[in-house]
């Protein structure tokens, strides 16, 4: 005779596993790769061309350096303004590129953090990017990185300019019991001592409604301006989502147009 125990133990031996599928998750690490310049095939020299070659080409793309190399993924080091003017100066002669270039040079594969190549850039002013296949896919500049990290900051940087602007336009407007009545019905519970302590949302909810607009005293059109201030308040929440692709091109214009339009009320005194 077998046991219930038994039986229940072959029963539940004997159901299937059912595997629940992950949902499909984006890389969370914002790679090098994902830089433009780390995909853009470099400009690259021989060690046997001449230096008037390295020279012409430096100054019609204005670079700074220029890869040395025998093949897509043979490098033999960088022509620089640096390594060119450093030998000239000391007397040193010589007619190609193997003359006057520095034979070390920094790389980092494609995977790497983009955090990772900072301090290499600071130091270096570049770094070469190698991908998976061993060929150099790019180059990635001093000067990239400071138009990548413009990119990145941009939004956040705009947006607290924003906020900041209204506080000051609504700060010591309103009561606190006034302000407290534009909270959302979910937050209720959240203490409202001042302007600060309002979300976003809030801050339109509160101009949205006519009597409180009055209260600013503002010569502007209240349903305009709503309407703006809750177009950044849609794109703040994309921006706080922190999608490695950044916001869309027109988003970025409107938080650059509405930040202009706050400053011109700040400079002539009506906010």
């Amino acid at each position: 005779m077998v046991s219930s125990q038994a039986v229940s133990l072959a029963l539940t031996v004997s159901e299937p596993r059912v595997m629940l599928s992950e949902p499909h998750y984006i890389d969370p690490t914002y790679r090098i790769s994902k830089l433009a310049a780390a995909n853009r095939k470099p400009v690259v020299v021989t060690p046997n061309d001449t230096l008037q070659k390295v020279v012409t080409l430096m100054l019609t793309y204005d670079f700074s350096q220029l890869p040395v190399m025998t093949s897509e993924r043979d490098v033999k080091g960088m022509a620089s303004w640096t390594s060119v003017g450093i030998r000239l100066g000391m007397g040193k002669h010589g007619d190609t590129t193997q003359d006057f270039m520095d034979p070390y040079y920094p790389e980092l594969n494609a995977d790497a953090s983009l955090f990772q190549a900072i301090p290499i850039i600071v130091q270096h002013q570049y770094v070469l990017i190698r991908g998976s296949d061993r060929r150099i896919t790019g180059i990635v500049t001093a000067s990239d990185l400071s138009v990548q990290f413009q990119q990145l900051a941009e939004p956040f940087i705009l947006l607290g300019e924003i906020e900041n602007h209204i506080r000051r336009m609504l700060g010591g407007k309103f009561s606190p019991a006034e302000l407290a009545d534009t909270q959302d019905a979910a937050a209720t519970k959240r203490t409202v001592a001042g302007v600060a302590d309002l979300t976003f949302g809030e801050y339109v909810r509160l101009l949205q409604n006519p009597e409180r607009w009055e209260q600013l005293g503002l010569s502007l059109d209240r349903l305009t301006f709503c309407t703006q201030l809750d177009r950044v308040r849609e794109i703040r929440n994309d921006v706080m989502h922190f999608d490695p692709a950044g916001i869309p091109t027109e988003d970025l214009h409107h938080l650059r147009d509405f930040t202009r339009f706050l400053q011109r009320l700040q400079s002539i005194g009506v906010s």
